[in-house]
């Protein structure tokens, strides 16, 4: 309940700099598309630079101190922001900084979160974990952005990212009041060094089939799934003369949907089993994205099909996401959860980015409609992946563990 009520004030805290920074950027230093860009840009970069080296740090460690360390330190990063607005002294470079900590700091949280919540509630309840947080972040979500806006237009975009700031101690009060021991980790072995342990980690990856399969889908779906969101507000507005408001609209019910999905993972799985929840969530939002080329052949549709593609889809999403977490720490051996979550992260951010440029290539000669298709055609596709493995016979996936972590 501590580690959930503080991860809940963070994922809105999270929101609130998400919004917040661009628009600093843009509204208090003048920037244009190129520094809004390479806002992004940095922080993709502390991501792939860090990924797998944190992954391997935090299997070395304990992870809760992990957790706290990096709450703390994004705290102090962010606090400069509004500081340094105050005294005279931002600039647009100091901002590159901030986004490149906070991303590479996130790396070491989200890896050594995933790790530590199954040895904090057990293996047979990490789905309920995972649920129940997964919850907290689509509330910060559909709230989140509203929240943002009012706060802007009253305190100035700087200030607004005070809240971040403040939520990060809150997370990490919320962390050092937690009871439970963390078992101690092994040393690793004599002689081993980060790069082998790397290695390891890939090989993991890649060898074990329920992680293999698990890792290849999501790579797929975020490669694809990158083509959507390079090309979603253009598609709606140029091509098929939306308003800001509707899409607007779109977005607010993918949100609800997400929310709606992470609240039915548990009763779904319940039902279905573990590996054919994920195929049957991952197949049906395949199917829900060619709504999106659909939309521009009969139009006077498209704005339901565009509710039902965000609602429907999101929530979809949101349970895949979930069950995917679940199993792959159901899977994994304790001493290893760092370097499989990172690995995998590393990968879905690694593909995103050139996802983005082909469709922006593939548009402008083909047309936005035809490489939304491809898109969809893509996400599809991922659940062949799922298919093709273990997965479709997975009831519950578990691996025995012992309390030192092997």
């Amino acid at each position: 309940m501590r580690l959930w009520a503080g991860q809940t004030v963070s994922e809105f805290g999270t929101v609130v700099t998400r919004t917040a920074v661009p628009l600093v950027a843009i509204l208090v230093l003048g920037a244009g598309a190129p520094e809004v860009g390479t806002l992004v840009a940095v922080q993709s970069a502390g991501v792939l630079l860090v990924g797998l080296i944190a992954g391997a740090v935090v299997d070395r460690v304990r992870r809760r101190p992990v957790l706290i360390a990096a709450d703390l330190v994004r705290a102090g990063v962010l606090l400069w922001i509004p500081f340094a607005f105050v005294g005279g002294l931002l600039r647009i470079e100091q901002l590159y900084v901030v986004v490149f900590l906070v991303a590479v700091l996130s790396v070491f949280f989200e890896s050594a979160y995933r790790a530590y919540l199954p040895s904090l509630v057990g293996l047979e309840r990490a789905l309920e974990g995972n649920s129940k947080l997964g919850v907290s972040a689509s509330v910060a979500e559909v709230a989140g952005p509203g929240f943002t806006g009012a706060l802007i237009q009253v305190v100035s975009a700087p200030f607004a990212i005070l809240v971040d700031a403040v939520s990060y101690l809150v997370s990490a009060a919320s962390l050092v009041l937690i009871r439970s021991r963390e078992p101690e980790r092994l040393a690793p072995p004599a002689g081993s060094h980060i790069a082998g342990e790397i290695s390891e980690g890939l090989q993991v990856v890649a060898r074990q089939p329920l992680l293999r399969a698990l890792s290849a889908s999501s790579v797929t779906q975020h490669f694809f799934g990158s083509f959507i969101g390079a090309l979603y507000s253009i598609y709606l507005i140029r091509d098929l003369g939306l308003s800001p408001l509707v899409l607007g609209l779109l977005i607010s019910a993918g949100g609800v949907g997400a929310l709606a999905g992470a609240a039915l993972a548990v009763p779904v799985t319940k039902r279905l089993g573990q590996g054919p929840a994920l195929i049957v969530t991952a197949f049906i939002e395949g199917l829900l994205k060619f709504l999106l080329p659909l939309a521009a052949v009969v139009p006077a549709f498209a704005v339901a099909f565009f509710f039902v593609g965000q609602l429907v889809g999101d929530a979809l999403i949101s349970a895949h996401f979930i069950v995917h977490v679940t199993v792959r720490q159901q899977v994994t051996e304790d001493r290893l959860l760092g370097r499989v979550s990172a690995t995998i992260n590393v990968l879905e951010h690694g593909v995103a980015p050139f996802g983005a440029l082909i469709a922006a290539a593939l548009a402008a000669r083909y047309g936005t409609q035809f490489t939304l298709l491809i898109a969809a055609v893509g996400t599809l596709t991922a659940t062949g992946w799922l298919v093709f493995s273990p997965l479709p016979s997975l009831r519950l996936a578990m691996v025995a563990r012992t309390a030192s972590g092997r």
